[in-house]
């Protein structure tokens, strides 16, 4: 009798503690499930996701992230790494309805004898579920109103949506240290490698990151104790657990989704303009592919010429002395497509972009400007332009003599010859000739210099204005490509997460071929200037590689055009050349300007241009430039402009002559009376 007495007595106790239990509950739903965050919006699950840069042959540059992450599908988990994460983190995932009663039993039962003196561990009994509905929607915090939401929660997520897709938002949204988020990410960072390359060590590892993401001590203990768990649980046997516990865990912890140092100006450029046009949050979480035009084998031979220059000049420098740096940038004339871009020597000690940001001096690059002025006034490459001592010529209310390099005057030398040798007095007397207004109209025209210049004198039309590497470039690209002005491309397309093109035109990669033909049907504006002035000036660029100031910039069995510039005293050198379909600027200097020294000149940027070209070219067959209807070839005395017939002595080329234009006579015309000159620099 009194077994059955006491027997009631306990189903009364333990009833009364259910409908405590439930009273309890009821009580805690009632005062914590009212205002909890809607989870429904986790069925679509798009989570912040790196954009990646990617080189024009599809090779990864970086990637741009606040949280680095790689969504990772479900089906495409390897069973491994979610038995490893099951095993470590919740062994009863599959049977739980989002809370694990056992577990909390167990951890209850554990802790309380931790409490009591007993060698046990504190832990825990959240399960994955609750870890999603914390990491999802509420704070770390240690209260009890916060593990009664989780509770709440996790109940409310396993009503609403499977098992996989529970895990899937675990294994894409836990933190597993250095800035990884989710183990497609995690696989990467450490091991460089994605998640169905990875073997039952590696797993494990991973699935033991979550209680300490970033304690790399104890790295190999912990993931031989998911090794063990797995064993009970059943997933692999001993000799598997064994055989991954002796393998070495190769933690590729230096692996930062870093670049190419050789890339990295031109990736911050874009990064810059990226931020511009789309915004931070698009760019760093919204997942974007983003298709550069950047060729990796031209780039990697651009920063490896432009290095060596500067290597062989800084090698005699103290540790404390400043540095020479440079720039060169090439790209496409035609449409602007930039396949090579290094702002400097060194984008860790300096991010400062000398191709894009860097304003300098230009000196002598302006004058094939100045030329093409006087070509379209109605002169001829072979206009006699008087070489002789001017005098009156002032400066800052100074008188000044301008000179030649060589300190020589030659007299009369055609128009040709001294854009070739880029002879400064034979420029000087053009400039007057044909005013400086309109010299230097031609400038602005090519996007070399604004069009609101505040300023305008003679030293602008000279070379003393400033500009930028890059808008050189893109001047001298309205040469070559029928005189349009083109604006500098970086990016190809761009597309979303979900490959939908937001940007840009894909086919213009598709279509693009190795001989760097820009693509059909590109519209054109109306040219800058016109064909046959063009071609001229082309023809003494070719004519300055070949046989005057830019020899350094030969390339053996290709035909290339170019001008070497030099500021005074040697502070800045450049050399802007180009092939028929490639155009590339070089410019040498310091940060803070000063002379280079005795020796320096700009045969240094020519060797660059010449080192990176080869590189270029080489896989090319040789194209000459293309020649304008209406032209008339006729061979004459490089020196003096007369037919071959009548002066065959000396270097003969063949001239190209505008309707209604002849090669002079035997005899030099009068030179027409010197007028005084107001001065400048070249």
């Amino acid at each position: 009798m009194k077994f059955k007495k006491y027997f009631r007595i306990f189903i009364n106790f333990v009833f009364w503690c259910i409908v405590a239990a439930i009273a309890g509950l009821a009580a805690l739903i009632l005062i914590y499930g009212h205002d909890l965050p809607d989870y429904k919006n986790l069925a679509t699950y798009t989570p912040p996701v790196a954009t990646r840069l990617y080189a024009s042959d599809g090779s990864l540059l970086i990637e741009y992230a606040e949280e680095r992450r790689v969504f990772i599908d479900f089906d495409d988990m390897p069973p491994q790494l979610v038995n490893a994460f099951i095993a470590a983190e919740d062994q009863n995932f599959w049977t739980h309805p989002g809370i694990d009663v056992q577990g909390i039993i167990r951890a209850s039962l554990n802790n309380g004898m931790k409490m009591l003196g007993f060698n046990t561990k504190f832990t825990g009994a959240s399960t994955i579920t609750q870890q999603v509905a914390k990491n999802f929607f509420l704070t770390s915090d240690r209260t009890i109103s916060r593990k009664v939401k989780e509770a709440i929660l996790a109940l409310r997520l396993e009503r609403s949506f499977s098992k996989k897709h529970i895990m899937t938002l675990y294994l894409n949204e836990i933190f597993l240290g250095a800035r990884a988020y989710g183990v497609g990410s995690a696989a990467l960072m450490y091991f460089n490698k994605p998640v169905k390359d990875l073997s039952l060590a590696e797993c494990a590892f991973l699935a033991s990151l979550p209680k300490a993401p970033n304690d790399r001590n104890r790295a190999v203990e912990r993931r031989n104790y998911v090794l063990r768990r797995m064993v009970d649980d059943g997933y692999i046997t001993k000799e598997e657990a064994q055989a991954a516990s002796n393998e070495p865990l190769n933690i590729n912890s230096g692996f930062t989704a870093q670049m190419e140092v050789d890339f990295q100006y031109f990736a911050e450029d874009v990064r810059r303009k990226l931020l511009e046009t789309i915004g931070r949050e698009t760019l760093y979480n919204q997942g974007l592919y983003i298709k550069t035009t950047i060729v990796p084998e031209f780039q990697r031979a651009a920063a490896a010429a432009l290095a060596k220059e500067l290597d062989a000049y800084n090698a005699n420098k103290s540790a404390n002395e400043a540095k020479l740096q440079g720039a060169i940038i090439a790209m496409n004339p035609h449409t602007g497509r930039i396949v090579a871009m290094s702002g400097g020597r060194s984008f860790r000690t300096s991010s400062f972009n000398r191709a894009t940001q860097a304003y300098r001096q230009i000196g002598s690059t302006i004058k094939p400007f100045v030329y093409l002025a006087a070509l379209e006034k109605g002169y001829s490459p072979e206009s006699l332009i008087l070489d002789a001592p001017i005098v009156g010529w002032r400066e800052n209310n100074k008188e000044w003599r301008p000179e030649n390099y060589d300190k020589k005057f030659l007299g009369n030398i055609p128009l040709r010859f001294a854009l070739e040798t880029s002879r400064n007095v034979p420029t000087v007397r053009l400039v007057e000739q044909i005013g400086v207004r309109d010299a230097i109209e031609t400038a602005q025209r090519f996007g070399v210099y604004p069009k609101d210049l505040k300023m305008v004198n003679e030293s602008m039309a000279l070379g003393s204005g400033e500009t930028t590497l890059q808008k050189l470039v893109l001047g001298y690209s309205a040469f070559v490509n029928g005189g349009h002005p083109i604006e500098p491309k970086m990016v190809d397309y761009v597309e979303d997460r979900y490959g939908n093109l937001i940007s840009g035109q894909k086919h213009e990669q598709i279509e693009w071929n190795s001989s760097l033909l820009p693509p059909s049907g590109a519209e054109k504006s109306e040219p800058l200037s016109d064909a046959q002035s063009l071609y001229q000036i082309i023809s003494i660029l070719q004519g300055a590689v070949e046989r005057g100031t830019g020899k350094q910039a030969a390339i053996s069995g290709h035909t290339i055009a170019g001008k070497t510039g030099t500021t005074n005293d040697v502070k800045d050198v450049w050399f802007i050349g180009f092939s028929k379909n490639l155009i590339a600027g070089v410019y040498l200097g310091y940060d803070t300007p000063r002379s280079l020294g005795k020796g320096a000149g700009s045969h240094m940027a020519a060797r660059v241009f010449a080192d990176f070209m080869r590189v270029a070219l080489k896989d090319e067959s040789n194209q000459p430039f293309s020649v304008p209807d209406g032209l008339k070839f006729m061979r004459v005395n490089r020196e003096t402009g007369v037919a071959a017939s009548q002066d065959p002595n000396g270097v003969i080329i063949n001239e190209a002559f505008k309707p209604g234009q002849m090669p002079n006579k035997l005899e030099a015309p009068e030179v027409q009376t010197e007028k005084p000159v107001v001065g400048g620099i070249f």
